[in-house]
Protein backbone atom coordinates (compact mmCIF):
# COMPACT_ATOMS: atom_id res chain seq x y z
CA UNK A 1 0.00 0.00 0.00
CA UNK A 2 1.19 3.58 -0.80
CA UNK A 3 1.97 5.26 2.35
CA UNK A 4 2.26 8.74 0.83
CA UNK A 5 -0.67 11.77 0.23
CA UNK A 6 -0.91 14.88 -0.34
CA UNK A 7 -3.71 15.79 2.23
CA UNK A 8 -3.64 13.60 5.85
CA UNK A 9 -6.74 14.12 7.46
CA UNK A 10 -7.58 13.01 11.69
CA UNK A 11 -11.06 13.27 12.72
CA UNK A 12 -13.89 12.87 10.44
CA UNK A 13 -16.40 15.26 11.40
CA UNK A 14 -17.42 17.78 9.43
CA UNK A 15 -14.70 19.55 9.28
CA UNK A 16 -13.00 16.40 8.38
CA UNK A 17 -14.62 15.04 5.98
CA UNK A 18 -15.83 18.78 4.09
CA UNK A 19 -12.04 18.98 3.91
CA UNK A 20 -11.42 15.48 2.43
CA UNK A 21 -14.50 16.06 -0.25
CA UNK A 22 -13.27 19.28 -1.40
CA UNK A 23 -9.37 18.09 -1.31
CA UNK A 24 -10.66 14.77 -3.72
CA UNK A 25 -12.04 17.23 -5.94
CA UNK A 26 -9.06 19.44 -6.28
CA UNK A 27 -7.33 16.13 -7.60
CA UNK A 28 -5.27 15.75 -4.34
CA UNK A 29 -4.54 12.05 -2.83
CA UNK A 30 -6.14 11.94 0.69
CA UNK A 31 -6.15 9.92 3.96
CA UNK A 32 -8.91 10.47 6.38
CA UNK A 33 -8.36 8.78 10.18
CA UNK A 34 -10.96 7.91 12.21
CA UNK A 35 -11.25 6.04 15.12
CA UNK A 36 -14.73 6.01 15.94
CA UNK A 37 -17.46 6.43 13.35
CA UNK A 38 -17.55 9.03 10.31
CA UNK A 39 -19.43 11.96 10.94
CA UNK A 40 -17.81 13.15 14.21
CA UNK A 41 -19.87 14.46 17.00
CA UNK A 42 -22.54 16.32 15.10
CA UNK A 43 -23.94 13.18 13.31
CA UNK A 44 -23.63 10.69 16.42
CA UNK A 45 -23.47 12.32 19.43
CA UNK A 46 -24.80 15.83 18.67
CA UNK A 47 -26.78 17.85 16.18
CA UNK A 48 -28.35 14.95 14.22
CA UNK A 49 -29.50 12.45 17.08
CA UNK A 50 -30.86 15.19 19.28
CA UNK A 51 -32.83 17.27 16.68
CA UNK A 52 -34.27 13.78 15.69
CA UNK A 53 -35.44 13.16 19.60
CA UNK A 54 -36.71 16.65 19.46
CA UNK A 55 -38.64 16.18 16.53
CA UNK A 56 -40.06 12.94 18.25
CA UNK A 57 -41.25 14.66 20.98
CA UNK A 58 -42.52 17.86 19.26
CA UNK A 59 -44.82 15.19 17.72
CA UNK A 60 -46.06 13.71 20.55
CA UNK A 61 -46.97 16.61 22.25
CA UNK A 62 -48.54 18.53 19.15
CA UNK A 63 -50.90 14.95 19.02
CA UNK A 64 -51.22 15.30 22.76
CA UNK A 65 -52.72 19.86 22.07
CA UNK A 66 -54.08 18.43 18.68
CA UNK A 67 -57.46 19.45 20.22
CA UNK A 68 -57.20 23.14 19.90
CA UNK A 69 -56.47 22.60 16.28
CA UNK A 70 -60.24 20.75 16.03
CA UNK A 71 -58.10 17.42 15.86
CA UNK A 72 -59.83 14.36 18.24
CA UNK A 73 -57.38 11.79 19.70
CA UNK A 74 -57.60 9.16 21.99
CA UNK A 75 -55.45 6.94 24.00
CA UNK A 76 -52.28 8.67 22.89
CA UNK A 77 -49.23 6.60 24.16
CA UNK A 78 -45.36 7.21 23.89
CA UNK A 79 -42.62 4.04 23.14
CA UNK A 80 -39.69 5.77 23.49
CA UNK A 81 -37.52 2.58 22.76
CA UNK A 82 -39.12 3.52 18.59
CA UNK A 83 -37.80 6.94 19.25
CA UNK A 84 -34.39 5.40 19.94
CA UNK A 85 -34.79 2.96 17.38
CA UNK A 86 -36.02 6.09 14.74
CA UNK A 87 -32.87 8.63 16.07
CA UNK A 88 -30.48 5.32 15.07
CA UNK A 89 -31.61 4.97 11.95
CA UNK A 90 -31.37 8.99 10.95
CA UNK A 91 -28.31 8.49 12.01
CA UNK A 92 -26.86 5.15 10.66
CA UNK A 93 -28.62 6.68 7.21
CA UNK A 94 -26.82 10.02 6.80
CA UNK A 95 -23.66 8.08 8.04
CA UNK A 96 -23.66 5.88 5.26
CA UNK A 97 -24.56 8.84 2.80
CA UNK A 98 -21.05 10.19 4.23
CA UNK A 99 -19.12 7.18 4.08
CA UNK A 100 -20.37 6.64 -0.08
CA UNK A 101 -19.15 9.97 -0.74
CA UNK A 102 -15.99 9.49 0.68
CA UNK A 103 -15.94 5.92 -1.16
CA UNK A 104 -16.71 8.07 -4.55
CA UNK A 105 -13.99 10.69 -4.35
CA UNK A 106 -11.34 7.74 -3.67
CA UNK A 107 -10.40 9.18 -0.24
CA UNK A 108 -8.42 6.40 1.99
CA UNK A 109 -10.88 6.11 5.08
CA UNK A 110 -8.84 4.20 7.93
CA UNK A 111 -10.53 3.83 10.61
CA UNK A 112 -8.32 3.87 13.24
CA UNK A 113 -6.65 6.00 16.20
CA UNK A 114 -3.74 7.92 14.76
CA UNK A 115 -1.36 10.65 15.77
CA UNK A 116 0.75 13.46 14.36
CA UNK A 117 4.59 12.47 14.86
CA UNK A 118 5.51 16.07 12.94
CA UNK A 119 4.36 18.28 10.15
CA UNK A 120 4.41 15.43 7.51
CA UNK A 121 3.87 12.44 9.40
CA UNK A 122 1.00 10.77 10.77
CA UNK A 123 1.62 7.30 12.53
CA UNK A 124 -1.26 5.22 12.90
CA UNK A 125 -2.06 2.60 16.14
CA UNK A 126 -0.30 -0.11 14.07
CA UNK A 127 2.73 1.54 13.77
CA UNK A 128 2.02 1.95 10.20
CA UNK A 129 3.14 5.59 9.00
CA UNK A 130 2.11 7.65 6.93
CA UNK A 131 4.02 10.48 4.94
CA UNK A 132 1.68 13.89 4.31
CA UNK A 133 2.39 16.93 1.76
CA UNK A 134 -0.05 18.58 4.72
CA UNK A 135 -2.15 17.43 7.56
CA UNK A 136 -4.79 18.36 9.19
CA UNK A 137 -5.69 17.96 12.57
CA UNK A 138 -10.14 18.07 12.96
CA UNK A 139 -10.20 15.59 16.36
CA UNK A 140 -13.36 17.50 18.08
CA UNK A 141 -14.24 17.94 21.11
CA UNK A 142 -16.21 16.27 24.45
CA UNK A 143 -18.62 16.97 27.14
CA UNK A 144 -17.15 19.78 29.40
CA UNK A 145 -16.16 18.12 32.93
CA UNK A 146 -16.34 20.43 35.96
CA UNK A 147 -15.15 19.93 39.21
CA UNK A 148 -18.07 18.67 41.49
CA UNK A 149 -20.11 17.53 39.01
CA UNK A 150 -17.81 14.38 37.34
CA UNK A 151 -19.76 12.29 34.71
CA UNK A 152 -20.53 8.26 36.73
CA UNK A 153 -22.63 8.25 33.49
CA UNK A 154 -25.40 6.89 35.56
CA UNK A 155 -26.81 9.67 37.74
CA UNK A 156 -24.57 12.63 36.54
CA UNK A 157 -24.72 12.31 32.70
CA UNK A 158 -23.09 14.21 29.94
CA UNK A 159 -24.62 14.91 26.60
CA UNK A 160 -23.21 11.42 24.92
CA UNK A 161 -25.00 9.76 28.12
CA UNK A 162 -28.45 11.34 27.81
CA UNK A 163 -28.54 10.20 24.44
CA UNK A 164 -28.83 6.13 25.08
CA UNK A 165 -31.48 6.19 27.81
CA UNK A 166 -33.14 3.21 27.43
CA UNK A 167 -36.48 5.33 29.32
CA UNK A 168 -37.17 8.46 29.99
CA UNK A 169 -36.56 9.99 33.82
CA UNK A 170 -39.49 11.05 35.99
CA UNK A 171 -37.27 14.05 36.64
CA UNK A 172 -34.14 15.51 35.42
CA UNK A 173 -31.73 18.55 36.37
CA UNK A 174 -29.93 19.99 33.73
CA UNK A 175 -27.12 22.11 34.83
CA UNK A 176 -26.36 24.56 32.09
CA UNK A 177 -28.80 26.77 29.57
CA UNK A 178 -26.65 27.30 26.64
CA UNK A 179 -27.70 25.26 23.45
CA UNK A 180 -27.76 21.64 24.98
CA UNK A 181 -28.96 22.68 28.05
CA UNK A 182 -32.34 24.20 26.52
CA UNK A 183 -32.82 21.78 23.64
CA UNK A 184 -32.77 18.78 26.15
CA UNK A 185 -35.05 21.05 28.42
CA UNK A 186 -37.72 21.12 25.57
CA UNK A 187 -37.13 17.52 24.82
CA UNK A 188 -37.61 16.56 28.37
CA UNK A 189 -40.37 18.31 29.22
CA UNK A 190 -42.31 17.54 25.64
CA UNK A 191 -42.04 13.80 26.78
CA UNK A 192 -43.95 14.87 30.61
CA UNK A 193 -40.87 14.79 32.44
CA UNK A 194 -40.05 17.33 35.31
CA UNK A 195 -37.35 19.21 34.19
CA UNK A 196 -35.42 21.95 35.90
CA UNK A 197 -32.97 24.00 34.38
CA UNK A 198 -29.85 25.94 36.61
CA UNK A 199 -27.78 28.49 35.29
CA UNK A 200 -24.98 30.20 37.01
CA UNK A 201 -25.35 33.84 34.10
CA UNK A 202 -28.20 36.24 35.15
CA UNK A 203 -30.25 34.67 32.26
CA UNK A 204 -30.76 31.68 30.62
CA UNK A 205 -28.98 31.03 26.98
CA UNK A 206 -26.76 33.47 27.97
CA UNK A 207 -24.86 33.91 25.05
CA UNK A 208 -28.01 35.11 23.26
CA UNK A 209 -29.44 38.88 22.76
CA UNK A 210 -31.12 39.66 26.66
CA UNK A 211 -34.20 40.02 25.05
CA UNK A 212 -34.08 36.57 23.56
CA UNK A 213 -33.40 36.09 26.94
CA UNK A 214 -36.21 37.32 28.77
CA UNK A 215 -38.44 35.79 25.82
CA UNK A 216 -36.61 32.34 26.47
CA UNK A 217 -37.42 32.26 30.00
CA UNK A 218 -41.24 33.75 29.61
CA UNK A 219 -41.78 30.80 27.44
CA UNK A 220 -39.82 28.22 30.01
CA UNK A 221 -42.41 29.49 32.65
CA UNK A 222 -45.28 29.22 30.37
CA UNK A 223 -44.34 25.46 29.68
CA UNK A 224 -43.92 25.17 33.11
CA UNK A 225 -39.99 24.01 32.92
CA UNK A 226 -38.58 25.84 36.84
CA UNK A 227 -35.07 27.01 35.98
CA UNK A 228 -32.74 29.24 38.32
CA UNK A 229 -30.51 31.94 37.30
CA UNK A 230 -27.36 33.06 38.48
CA UNK A 231 -27.04 29.85 40.41
CA UNK A 232 -25.18 26.52 40.83
CA UNK A 233 -24.66 23.35 42.06
CA UNK A 234 -23.54 24.27 45.75
CA UNK A 235 -23.56 19.98 47.01
CA UNK A 236 -24.30 16.57 46.03
CA UNK A 237 -25.14 14.23 48.52
CA UNK A 238 -26.69 10.82 48.01
CA UNK A 239 -28.47 12.08 44.64
CA UNK A 240 -29.95 15.17 46.82
CA UNK A 241 -28.69 18.03 45.31
CA UNK A 242 -28.16 21.31 47.11
CA UNK A 243 -27.97 24.52 44.98
CA UNK A 244 -25.82 28.08 46.00
CA UNK A 245 -29.79 29.41 46.78
CA UNK A 246 -30.23 27.01 48.75
CA UNK A 247 -32.94 25.34 47.09
CA UNK A 248 -32.96 21.20 47.56
CA UNK A 249 -33.60 18.91 44.65
CA UNK A 250 -34.09 15.30 44.33
CA UNK A 251 -33.92 14.71 40.55
CA UNK A 252 -33.57 11.12 38.97
CA UNK A 253 -30.97 12.13 36.91
CA UNK A 254 -28.39 15.25 36.00
CA UNK A 255 -27.53 16.41 32.83
CA UNK A 256 -24.55 18.45 32.81
CA UNK A 257 -23.92 20.39 29.99
CA UNK A 258 -22.06 23.25 30.32
CA UNK A 259 -19.70 23.30 27.30
CA UNK A 260 -17.34 20.91 25.52
CA UNK A 261 -13.78 20.93 25.30
CA UNK A 262 -11.70 20.38 22.32
CA UNK A 263 -9.59 17.18 21.72
CA UNK A 264 -6.24 18.41 21.78
CA UNK A 265 -3.20 18.60 24.37
CA UNK A 266 -0.18 20.31 22.18
CA UNK A 267 -0.56 21.99 18.70
CA UNK A 268 2.23 21.26 16.57
CA UNK A 269 4.19 23.72 14.44
CA UNK A 270 3.13 23.44 10.60
CA UNK A 271 -0.39 21.58 11.33
CA UNK A 272 -3.74 22.65 10.42
CA UNK A 273 -6.49 22.97 13.42
CA UNK A 274 -10.11 23.18 12.06
CA UNK A 275 -13.28 22.53 13.75
CA UNK A 276 -13.93 22.52 17.30
CA UNK A 277 -10.72 21.31 18.20
CA UNK A 278 -9.66 25.08 17.73
CA UNK A 279 -11.70 25.93 20.27
CA UNK A 280 -13.44 28.86 18.56
CA UNK A 281 -17.19 28.62 17.54
CA UNK A 282 -17.95 25.35 18.35
CA UNK A 283 -21.05 24.90 15.45
CA UNK A 284 -20.86 22.19 12.55
CA UNK A 285 -21.66 24.81 9.84
CA UNK A 286 -18.54 26.95 11.37
CA UNK A 287 -16.25 23.54 11.16
CA UNK A 288 -17.55 23.14 7.29
CA UNK A 289 -16.70 26.87 6.48
CA UNK A 290 -13.68 26.39 7.95
CA UNK A 291 -12.93 23.76 6.52
CA UNK A 292 -13.50 25.49 2.59
CA UNK A 293 -12.02 27.85 3.47
CA UNK A 294 -8.71 26.35 3.73
CA UNK A 295 -9.12 24.05 0.94
CA UNK A 296 -10.98 25.92 -1.36
CA UNK A 297 -9.48 29.56 -0.68
CA UNK A 298 -13.23 30.75 -0.12
CA UNK A 299 -13.42 33.34 2.67
CA UNK A 300 -16.20 33.56 5.34
CA UNK A 301 -16.75 36.35 8.06
CA UNK A 302 -16.57 34.32 11.25
CA UNK A 303 -18.19 37.43 13.21
CA UNK A 304 -21.28 36.33 10.50
CA UNK A 305 -22.09 32.63 11.74
CA UNK A 306 -25.48 31.87 12.72
CA UNK A 307 -26.47 30.68 15.96
CA UNK A 308 -29.54 28.32 16.27
CA UNK A 309 -31.45 26.43 19.40
CA UNK A 310 -34.17 24.39 17.82
CA UNK A 311 -37.20 23.11 19.54
CA UNK A 312 -40.33 24.83 19.66
CA UNK A 313 -39.96 28.14 18.83
CA UNK A 314 -36.85 28.06 17.31
CA UNK A 315 -34.14 30.73 18.46
CA UNK A 316 -31.80 31.83 16.14
CA UNK A 317 -29.24 34.79 15.98
CA UNK A 318 -26.63 36.29 13.67
CA UNK A 319 -24.23 39.65 14.24
CA UNK A 320 -24.31 42.36 16.80
CA UNK A 321 -26.12 41.67 20.19
CA UNK A 322 -28.27 44.99 21.87
CA UNK A 323 -25.73 44.98 24.75
CA UNK A 324 -22.86 44.53 22.44
CA UNK A 325 -23.99 47.99 20.83
CA UNK A 326 -23.37 51.86 22.30
CA UNK A 327 -26.41 53.59 23.47
CA UNK A 328 -27.80 56.17 20.84
CA UNK A 329 -25.44 54.17 18.42
CA UNK A 330 -28.12 52.66 17.03
CA UNK A 331 -31.71 51.98 15.67
CA UNK A 332 -33.53 49.06 17.17
CA UNK A 333 -37.22 47.53 15.13
CA UNK A 334 -39.08 45.00 17.10
CA UNK A 335 -42.20 42.54 15.85
CA UNK A 336 -43.97 40.91 18.36
CA UNK A 337 -45.07 37.32 16.04
CA UNK A 338 -48.94 38.19 17.33
CA UNK A 339 -48.67 40.45 15.09
CA UNK A 340 -48.10 38.06 11.91
CA UNK A 341 -50.84 36.08 10.44
CA UNK A 342 -49.30 32.71 9.73
CA UNK A 343 -48.04 32.35 13.69
CA UNK A 344 -52.06 32.24 14.40
CA UNK A 345 -53.00 30.07 11.69
CA UNK A 346 -49.95 27.54 12.97
CA UNK A 347 -50.55 28.31 16.86
CA UNK A 348 -47.31 30.10 17.36
CA UNK A 349 -47.79 33.68 18.08
CA UNK A 350 -45.26 33.73 21.35
CA UNK A 351 -42.47 35.03 19.64
CA UNK A 352 -40.35 38.22 18.04
CA UNK A 353 -38.10 39.19 15.19
CA UNK A 354 -35.43 41.89 16.47
CA UNK A 355 -33.60 43.95 13.88
CA UNK A 356 -30.20 46.39 14.79
CA UNK A 357 -28.59 48.75 12.56
CA UNK A 358 -26.05 51.31 12.37
CA UNK A 359 -25.83 53.69 9.41
CA UNK A 360 -28.79 51.87 7.28
CA UNK A 361 -27.46 48.95 6.79
CA UNK A 362 -28.04 45.57 9.21
CA UNK A 363 -25.66 44.54 12.14
CA UNK A 364 -27.28 42.17 14.40
CA UNK A 365 -31.11 40.29 13.92
CA UNK A 366 -32.41 38.17 16.91
CA UNK A 367 -35.47 35.86 16.19
CA UNK A 368 -37.51 33.66 18.33
CA UNK A 369 -39.98 32.04 16.16
CA UNK A 370 -40.81 28.85 13.61
CA UNK A 371 -38.71 28.65 11.09
CA UNK A 372 -36.26 31.20 12.90
CA UNK A 373 -32.98 28.35 11.53
CA UNK A 374 -33.99 29.68 7.81
CA UNK A 375 -35.28 33.39 8.36
CA UNK A 376 -31.93 34.15 10.02
CA UNK A 377 -30.30 33.24 6.44
CA UNK A 378 -32.21 36.22 4.87
CA UNK A 379 -30.62 38.57 7.26
CA UNK A 380 -27.06 37.10 6.89
CA UNK A 381 -26.85 37.05 3.44
CA UNK A 382 -28.47 40.78 3.66
CA UNK A 383 -25.73 41.60 6.73
CA UNK A 384 -22.31 39.91 4.64
CA UNK A 385 -23.01 41.65 1.50
CA UNK A 386 -23.75 45.02 3.23
CA UNK A 387 -27.63 45.39 1.44
CA UNK A 388 -29.30 48.90 3.30
CA UNK A 389 -32.37 48.33 4.72
CA UNK A 390 -34.16 50.88 1.93
CA UNK A 391 -33.23 48.28 -0.67
CA UNK A 392 -34.21 45.42 1.72
CA UNK A 393 -37.42 47.09 1.31
CA UNK A 394 -37.93 47.10 -2.32
CA UNK A 395 -38.06 42.64 -1.82
CA UNK A 396 -41.09 41.28 -2.35
CA UNK A 397 -42.09 38.82 0.39
CA UNK A 398 -44.50 36.19 0.41
CA UNK A 399 -47.78 36.46 2.67
CA UNK A 400 -48.49 34.67 4.84
CA UNK A 401 -45.10 33.75 6.08
CA UNK A 402 -42.95 34.65 9.01
CA UNK A 403 -40.66 35.75 6.84
CA UNK A 404 -43.13 39.32 6.74
CA UNK A 405 -42.16 40.16 10.36
CA UNK A 406 -38.56 40.87 8.56
CA UNK A 407 -40.24 42.66 6.06
CA UNK A 408 -42.66 44.36 8.69
CA UNK A 409 -39.55 45.23 10.65
CA UNK A 410 -37.50 46.84 8.06
CA UNK A 411 -40.27 49.81 8.28
CA UNK A 412 -39.67 50.37 12.09
CA UNK A 413 -35.93 50.83 11.37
Amino acid sequence: MNNNFDIGIIGAGPAGYTYALHASAQGKSVVLFEKKQIGGVCLNKGCIPTKSILHSSEVYKQILNAEKFGVTTQNVTLDYSKVLERKNKTVETLRKGIELALKNAKVTVINSEAKIKDKNTIVECNADIYNCSKIVCSTGSSPKIIKGLEFDHEFLLSSDDILNLASLPKSILIVGSGAIGVEWARIFNNFGVETTVVELASHLLPLADAEVSKRLERIFKTEKIKFFTQTCVKEINNKKITLSNDEILQPEMVLVAVGRTPNITDKIDGVTYIGDVTGEIQLAHYAIKQAIEDIDGIKFEKGLTPSVVYGTPEIAWVGKREQDLEPDSYKKSLVLLSAIGKAHCDGQTDGLIKILSQNGKIVGAHIVSSEASSLIQQITIAIQNGITVDKLKEVCFPHPTYSEGIYDALFKL
